[in-house]
């Protein structure tokens, strides 16, 4: 059941005319969390803040930063739906979205262009729409410290580095973080996040080369 304890949660957001008759099966091994956050109704679940985001990443605590629940829906089906007709995700994230055909780089982090790709998050969590939610790709790893699974911090300084010459400069509002490895949907793939408040259109759209994120694409059915 839903929180809601009227419904089961597969059916929460869903219109009443579009009720399955049982659990789809894109929802069926669903954990206990997802459960929970996708059986919430939409108009009770509260964006998070700017200032809120800032400080999740500043206590770095990611693991705070959730999706809406309709869209934690669509992000399940979505998925789903690429492990069958790609065999994973991350031969999807290689062949449709990085266009990757190797994951070797050619240099040190951050040192050559061609090792990085700035793509908005296909699936961003439940944010102000002022934010901007981006995800950096590289082909070279960032190093994390094996005990605590966090960033270095030597790999901290590089990534810091980075973004504020490839963000700061444009956008005044602008804040980073690495998921935990036990929180990475996409985990053979290295990547940090970065979100922007309120940036230039023309510089987004810039930065990532016209890039469009999958949840504006897919069409569920």
């Amino acid at each position: 059941m839903s929180q809601n304890g009227d419904v089961p949660f597969w059916l929460v957001n869903v219109p009443r005319d579009q009720w399955p008759d049982e659990c789809p099966e894109f929802l069926r091994e669903c954990g206990e969390k997802d459960r929970r956050i996708i059986g919430t109704r939409d108009e009770t679940y509260t964006l998070l803040t700017w200032d809120e985001v800032r400080e999740f990443v500043r206590i770095d605590r990611v693991d705070k930063f959730h999706r809406k629940p309709s869209e934690l829906r669509r992000y399940r089906q979505f998925t789903h739906h690429l492990v069958k007709e790609y065999g994973s995700i991350m031969a999807f994230m290689l062949s449709e979205r990085l266009k990757w055909n190797s994951l070797e780089a050619k240099g040190s982090p951050f040192q050559h262009d061609c090792d990085i790709k700035i793509l908005f998050n296909d699936w961003p969590y439940g944010i102000d729409p002022d934010i901007v939610h981006l995800v950096v790709w590289t082909k070279f790893e960032l190093e994390d410290d094996p005990e605590t699974g966090l960033s270095t911090p030597e790999s901290r300084e590089q990534i810091e580095e980075y973004v504020q010459r490839t963000f700061g400069e444009k956008c005044r509002d602008v804040v980073w973080f690495k998921n935990w490895q036990s929180l990475k949907s996409v985990k053979a793939l290295e990547h940090f996040h970065v979100m922007l408040y309120r940036p230039d259109g023309e510089f987004v759209k810039e930065i990532t080369g016209g890039d469009v994120a999958m949840t504006n694409k897919f069409v569920t059915g």
